[in-house]
Order: structure tokens, then C-alpha cells, then sequence
């Protein structure tokens, strides 16, 4: 093999590379311009043809040459292709059914660029880069799709990459790959549920995974091809073109390059925000003569983009629902892409989680990798294992293959001393399984009841507690109304509690010092419990 195999997050707005080192560690890569978040953006100026940031850079004054936003095109007909999402760089146009674009090059010459052409270019200059990285020819290399991407975009996909002599080996949804990159917090023996939100520049992606004794399961995806850091950009550009006019009495909004100066400036403000509590935003010659300059802080921001704020949670909220779910069903909340830097968003997630659920965020102190990396990283790790095959066996073990593995649709667990259920299979656990328990404070007989169960959420309602009456006052502290007290609401409890279904089996034991118990079920659905005297070996099996 020519070299290693890396890992590429493909993005409309921002791609990255990564790869596994000799050391085991994994190498986020940065282009020659030293960008290890490198904006999907191509630019021509003449002859030459600038990307990532170079090119995104000509966005203001050279926008009908720049291409942007391009990647979800790949793979479909034109007429399912949102042009609108590059209405600030080169428009998009119809090509052979497809979608494409017409850039000018030197003498004005016009070339005319597939979306399948754009994508080849993007991704050489990435494989280029991780070439002059590592030092070694690349060849081939795991992708990140997003979950929604259709067979046919993949292999459009595959065709743009080896058309630049780059194989995609495998394709790894974007969720999984963030949580993969961050597998030292989701440790494989504690399943769990996780919410990985995906927030980026022009869209919005959300997946609901069970890890299960290791193995990542999709219970629900969400997706909004609207919603992104654009919508707060948008935000901040209306606020400070509002500003503007009203200082100088021009809308700078209505000239193209003045509303490329605003987006750029306002994208570095957001950023900013980010950081630090305040910002200033800086532009010569806005509109119409007129220099801007203003400062910002992040209280003002967040009020400013207070809606766009709201619409993530409700984002996150809905696959939540989608799969079934309820907030206090998820354990850990795992936030990627550039928009997820936003602090807002994590404060705001925290208010509708209980508070053991994980906000994983780039505040957080267990989010160790930076959000726009995940993806990278955990294509990375998933190319790690496949550099272990040679040719021949990549090929075999990379075959199309139909895979139906049955979950649990239930919870399986056993009832404890005090009537309560306490789970050991939880649903969505796929099978065969197997999974042990260790009582080793039991001593004596016991019946051991091994039920089935689901889940449900009880609200209480919590009645504040009553006000004490209050010595007379004087006229001037009778004018004081407590109207803080007046407004005292009741307080809504929600807890998770199992409801027992279908006893499954009975076992007894006796004189036990110390109690393993063994679950298993086999491909068949068969389940099997064992349990064992920790101090005599002895074994007693019931099988349903």
C-alpha cells in the first residue's frame, strides 16, 4: 500500500483531513496555508484557481467566480438542487441535467464546471495536502456522508475522487464518526444514549445513537437543509445594517459587495463572540462612502440572534421525539460543527436536560477535540482499521453485504428487593449479547425475577410552599408589593419510572455468598440467565 489510508470530512462549508501517525495519534492536517478547518470554496482569477481560504476570500470582490456551498449537489438532477444556497458566490446553472457553474477565466473566457469537476478539484487539493503532510503518495481514503446522502450521491462521489486517483474505500456517516473521535467518552461497557448535533454553515444534521455493549445503532435522524450558521450571520447582518442606516441613511444591504463586507465582518464578529464577551466590527467604505464601525457583546448578540438560537434546541428536541424518546431517556449530548461554538447553544440545551446529561461542547472540559475536527478524526480511526488489510482482503471485507441484526424492543432486567425494576438489556440492545452482573454483597436465599419492562415519565406537580403571614407594616412598607411571591409557579417533576411487563423466568438460589448473573441471548432470541455462587461455583440456569 502506497500509503496510509486518511480520513476526509467533506463539508459544503468547511472540509478537514486527518490521519493515524506512527505513534498511534491522530494528525488533524492542515493545508499550506496552514487551515486545518479548510473552507470548500474554489475562487478563479484568470488562470489561477485559489481554495479554501484564499478563495474564500475572493467572495467580496470577486463573487461571480467564487464557488461556494456546492457539496450536497453532488449525485442529484438539477431540479432537486437549492440554487439559492449560493446566491452569494458564482450562480448555480444547469449542465448536462446537473447541477454546474460558469466561472470566467483569463480574456474572459468562460469554462463551464460540473458540480462532479468542482468536487474532483476540492478534493485534490486535499489529498494534495495531506500528501505534503505525511510525505507519501495517498490513494485511498475513508469519506464522511451525511446520513441522508443516497446511493447515488455516493457514487458520484466515488467517480469525483478517482477521477484525482483517490479511492473511497468506505463511507462512515457523519455521527458516527463524531462519536467515534470521541470514544474515551463513551466508554463501549456503559450503553447508553446520545444525541450528536451537527450544526454547520448551510445545514443542520441530528442522529439519535444507542450504544449498546459497543455497537452504535441509528435510532432517528433529522435534517434541515435551511438551518446553519448562516441564519446567524443573517442575524447579525440585519442588526448591523439597521445600525448603519440609521447613522448614515443608506441601506448597505442594497449593493452586492457592501452585503459580501457586512457577511464577512459579521462571521467574524459571531466567531469572535465565541471567545471573548465583546467584539467591534470594523468596515472602510461600507456603503455609499460611509466607514462603519460599531462594537458588539455577547449578551446583545445572543438577543439579536435569540430565534435562530431557539430553532437548534427545537432541532435537537425533534429527533428526539422522532426516535421515541424523551430528554430524560439521553445521557449525552455530543455538539459538532463550526455553529456548535456558539455558547448560547449549550446554555440553552441545558435548561431542557436533566443535569446528569453530558453537554458535550466546546466549553465543556470532556470536549477534547475541536467540533470541526470530529468528523475528521473519526474517519481517521475508521481508516486505521482498514490500513490493517492488504489489498485483497480490504476488497473482501469492504463487499456489499445485507446485515439485519435484531434489537430488543423491550428492556430486560430483574426486580430488586424493594419491588423496583432495575435493567440489565436495555431496548435497542441488539443480539446475540451477552452481559454480566455482579452482586457481591448477596448473601442468602433469594428468587431472582427476571421481567420485561418499559419505560415511561411521570410528572409530579410540586405546589410551592405556602407564604407565611407577614407582621403589620407601616403605610411606606404597605406601598412595597412582594410581586416576585405573587408569581410563585408550581413546580413540574419529571422522572423516569419502569413499568414490569412479562415475567420471563424464576430462578432460586440458596445460601449464596456473593451473585453473578449472566445474560445471554443467542441469534435466535433465546434467552438464557445463569446464576452463579460466587464462592461455591455453583450454577443455576433458567432459559425462556
Amino acid at each position: 500500500m502506497s500509503g496510509p489510508i486518511i480520513g476526509i470530512a467533506f463539508g459544503n462549508t468547511s472540509s478537514s483531513i486527518a490521519y493515524v501517525n506512527p505513534k498511534n495519534d491522530v494528525d488533524v492536517i492542515a493545508n499550506p496555508d496552514g487551515e486545518r478547518s479548510i473552507p470548500s470554496v474554489l475562487s478563479y482569477v484568470g488562470d489561477d484557481e485559489y481554495h479554501g481560504g484564499q478563495a474564500l476570500q475572493q467572495l467580496i470582490r470577486n463573487p461571480k467566480n467564487t464557488i461556494i456551498n456546492f457539496r450536497d449537489f453532488i449525485g442529484l438532477p438539477f431540479s432537486e438542487c437549492d440554487a439559492s444556497r449560493c446566491a452569494a458566490g458564482a450562480p448555480v446553472v444547469e449542465i448536462d441535467g446537473k447541477a454546474g457553474f460558469v466561472v470566467k477565466r483569463a480574456d474572459d473566457v468562460e469554462e463551464k464546471l460540473t458540480v462532479d469537476e468542482v468536487v474532483s478539484r476540492h478534493l485534490k487539493n486535499l489529498k494534495l495536502a495531506a500528501e505534503d503532510y505525511i510525505g507519501q503518495t495517498i490513494s485511498k481514503a475513508v469519506l464522511t456522508v451525511p446520513t441522508n446522502f443516497s446511493d447515488a450521491q455516493k457514487k458520484a462521489l466515488k467517480d469525483a475522487a478517482s477521477a484525482v486517483d483517490l479511492e473511497i474505500v468506505y463511507f462512515i456517516n457523519e455521527p458516527s464518526s463524531a462519536l467515534l473521535a470521541h470514544v474515551e467518552e463513551f466508554p463501549t461497557d456503559k450503553d447508553q444514549n446520545v444525541v450528536v448535533a451537527d450544526f454547520g454553515g448551510v445545514r443542520s444534521d441530528a442522529a439519535v445513537i444507542a450504544v449498546r455493549n459497543g455497537i452504535f445503532t441509528l435510532l432517528a435522524t433529522e435534517h434541515d437543509a435551511k438551518l446553519g450558521g448562516d441564519n446567524l450571520d443573517a442575524a447579525l447582518i440585519d442588526f448591523f445594517a439597521s445600525d448603519f442606516e440609521k447613522k448614515n441613511k443608506s441601506n448597505p444591504k442594497k449593493n452586492a459587495r457592501s452585503l459580501a463586507k457586512l457577511k464577512a465582518n459579521a462571521q467574524l464578529t459571531k466567531k469572535t463572540l465565541s471567545n471573548v464577551t465583546s467584539a467591534t466590527i470594523s468596515i472602510d467604505s461600507l456603503a455609499d462612502g460611509f466607514d462603519y464601525h460599531s462594537s458588539i457583546n455577547r449578551m446583545r448578540y445572543e438577543l439579536v440572534a435569540n430565534k435562530v438560537i431557539s430553532q437548534f434546541t427545537a432541532f435537537i428536541e425533534k429527533v428526539i421525539k422522532k426516535a421515541d424518546l424523551d430528554t430524560l431517556d439521553i445521557d449525552s449530548v455530543l455538539l459538532v460543527g463550526g455553529t456548535s461554538f456558539t455558547p448560547k447553544l449549550a446554555t440553552n440545551l441545558d435548561f431542557i436536560f436533566p443535569e446528569n446529561v453530558d453537554i458535550l461542547s466546546p466549553q465543556s472540559k470532556n470536549a477534547t477535540n475541536n467540533p470541526n475536527e470530529l468528523a475528521a478524526c473519526g474517519a481517521a480511526l475508521q481508516a486505521e482499521l482498514l490500513n490493517a488489510y492488504d489489498a485483497d482482503e480490504l476488497a473482501q471485507s469492504l463487499e456489499p453485504i445485507v446485515i439485519n441484526t435484531p434489537h430488543l424492543s423491550k428492556h430486560i432486567g430483574l426486580v430488586d428487593s424493594k419491588g423496583e425494576f432495575v435493567p440489565v438489556l436495555l431496548a435497542e440492545t441488539s443480539y446475540p449479547i451477552k452481559k454480566t452482573l455482579k452482586l457481591k454483597k448477596a448473601a442468602g436465599d433469594f428468587t431472582i425475577a427476571i421481567h420485561e419492562a418499559e419505560h415511561h415519565i411521570k410528572e409530579t406537580v410540586v405546589e410551592p410552599a405556602p407564604k407565611e403571614e407577614k407582621a403589620e407594616k407601616d403605610d411606606e412598607e404597605d406601598d412595597e408589593s412582594d410581586w416576585s411571591d405573587e408569581d410563585d409557579e408550581p413546580e413540574v417533576v419529571r422522572e423516569k419510572h419502569y413499568t414490569l411487563g412479562n415475567k420471563l423466568m424464576e430462578l432460586g438460589v440458596k445460601d449464596v455468598k456473593g451473585l453473578e448473573l449472566v445474560f445471554t441471548i443467542d441469534k435466535e432470541g433465546k434467552l438464557t440467565v445463569a446464576a452463579r455462587d460466587l464462592k461455591s461455583n455453583t450454577v443455576v440456569k433458567g432459559e425462556l
